[in-house]
């Protein structure tokens, strides 16, 4: 456990304890967290907007409620961050575009009513790709987050301004979104253990729409122990959103420790074949490590994996075409002219795809494909219980390196937009360093597994520790 004058770099789990002992104070480890956040935003651009009275205030309630003995929920006192494409009320919610720079929403996200439900401490609002567009960060309009890694890198996008608060310890949690990467991604280039949970599993309603058919509602964390606690508290049926599934709630903190005694893990060849051989022998030394635990490694084919991209590319543009189309600067924002490339490029390829004459070649062909590719992932599951796999290609790369290149921005995501495709949920977890720069893998399993993927990921984590190794800051 770290000092006790340093409260930023504790666990959820730790600073729960800490607080319903009345070791600390909410106000105590607010305060601390707000003083580092202002600190080191001016350097990483993780925030656009920091809520510091409304933390306090929400601080001195938690107290006010522990004093008088209350048994709370875990996440009570805890500060969290929220992407900026949660809606918040009275609280500025941008998009990353500056056609949402004076937004500010009149009601909360599901999400964030469910947090502030729990006692959570809202800290602020996290940088992003503007939209959720984008694999670096770098498309935000309010300039880019930097890796706290390795300034000169990306975070990974698009939940670039979450991954980077976390890990940096400007909170102890932060919400993100996932359409084909935007929290596996952010996740495995600063170490962190990210959830794109189950299609369905948590409620979208109050998020800014990229995709509705891929987007995912997950979250960023130092462990995953303190994944499953958020997740505790944010899935479940939502009368706000009929995408939001009625199957009861898991507490997914329970068994936890079982292990993978037993258990079978697949291999997709697809995912490994020609891939960076120092990312390859990370992830197999942590499947080794899983395999000595007692789990039985099988080698299995996802063959409509190569597929992948360009299905994502035609469902993802098509949805997003149809969805910024209602920011027209007549009921709200600004006017058209106020998006950036990124966004205009979406637009023009979505509205391309679904055009007289050409929505059957291409919008209805991916369509198919994507089924096709979800059958992939529910034969693969007859046959073992999760899959591993790599979640980038690449150690994070290079401010610049890739953003007058849109299709190699693209290729990041080439292991993690068919799992969005298929709906299935796929948590990434910390599993070492290449040059002091963190690789991540995927855990990927079937529909509603989370509780499976979290105690795959625990035994690992409880064996490498990834988490300790922090950023020089």
């Amino acid at each position: 456990m770290p000092r006790m004058k340093d409260f930023t770099e504790l666990t959820i789990k730790d600073a729960a304890d800490l607080l319903a002992s009345k070791k600390i104070k909410a106000q105590e480890l607010t305060k601390a967290v707000l003083a580092r956040a202002k600190k080191l935003n001016l350097k990483l651009n993780c925030y656009i907007t920091i809520c510091e009275e409304t933390a306090l205030r929400e601080a001195k309630n938690v107290d006010d409620l522990l004093s008088s003995d209350q048994k709370l929920n875990p996440l009570a006192g805890i500060p969290i961050a929220l992407k900026d494409l949660f809606s918040t009320t009275g609280v500025r919610t941008t998009a990353g575009s500056k056609v949402l720079e004076n937004y500010f929403p009149i009601y909360d996200a599901t999400v964030v009513t469910r947090l502030k439900d729990s006692q959570a401490v809202i800290i602020g609002k996290t940088n992003q790709d503007a939209w959720g567009h984008g694999s670096s960060g770098e498309n935000s309009d309010f300039g880019p987050t930097l890796n706290p890694y390795d300034l000169k890198r990306v975070p990974g996008g698009s939940s670039s301004g979450s991954a980077a608060a976390v890990v940096a310890s400007t909170c102890l949690a932060a919400t993100g979104t996932d359409t084909g990467s935007s929290v596996r991604l952010p996740a495995a280039f600063c170490n962190l253990v990210g959830l794109k949970p189950t299609y369905g599993r948590v409620s979208r309603y109050g998020v800014i729409a990229m995709a509705s058919s891929l987007d995912s509602i997950g979250h960023l964390t130092k462990t995953v122990y303190d994944n499953a606690l958020v997740l505790n508290v944010t899935a479940g049926q939502d009368d706000f959103d009929s995408t939001a599934s009625a199957k009861p709630v898991d507490d997914y903190t329970k068994d936890i420790k079982r292990g993978v005694k037993n258990l079978k893990i697949g291999l997709p060849k697809e995912y490994f074949t020609g891939l960076d051989p120092n990312i390859r022998k990370s992830i197999i030394s942590a499947v080794k490590i899983l395999e000595a635990m007692g789990a039985k490694v099988l080698d299995i084919s996802l063959p409509h994996t190569q597929y992948g991209v360009a299905t994502y590319y035609l469902v993802q543009t098509s949805e997003v075409s149809s969805n910024l189309a209602r920011y027209d600067g007549v009921r709200f924002g600004n006017a058209r002219e106020k998006f950036g490339a990124e966004a205009k490029r979406r637009i023009i390829l979505g509205t391309y795809a679904l055009s007289a004459g050409y929505y059957d070649a291409y919008y209805l062909k991916a369509m198919k494909v994507r089924r096709l590719i979800r059958e992939d992932f529910l034969k693969a599951f007859k046959e073992v219980d999760v899959l591993i796999c790599p979640t980038s290609p690449t150690v994070p790369f290079k401010i610049g390196e890739k953003s007058n290149d849109p299709l190699s921005m693209y290729l990041s995501d080439i292991f993690t937009v068919t799992q969005n495709l298929a709906g299935v949920p796929s948590l990434n977890i910390p599993c070492g360093f290449l040059d002091n720069l963190p690789v991540g893998m995927q855990i990927v399993g079937p529909d509603f597994s989370e509780k499976l993927l979290y105690q795959v990921g625990f035994a690992y984590e409880q064996q490498s520790k990834w988490y300790e190794r922090k950023p020089d800051l």
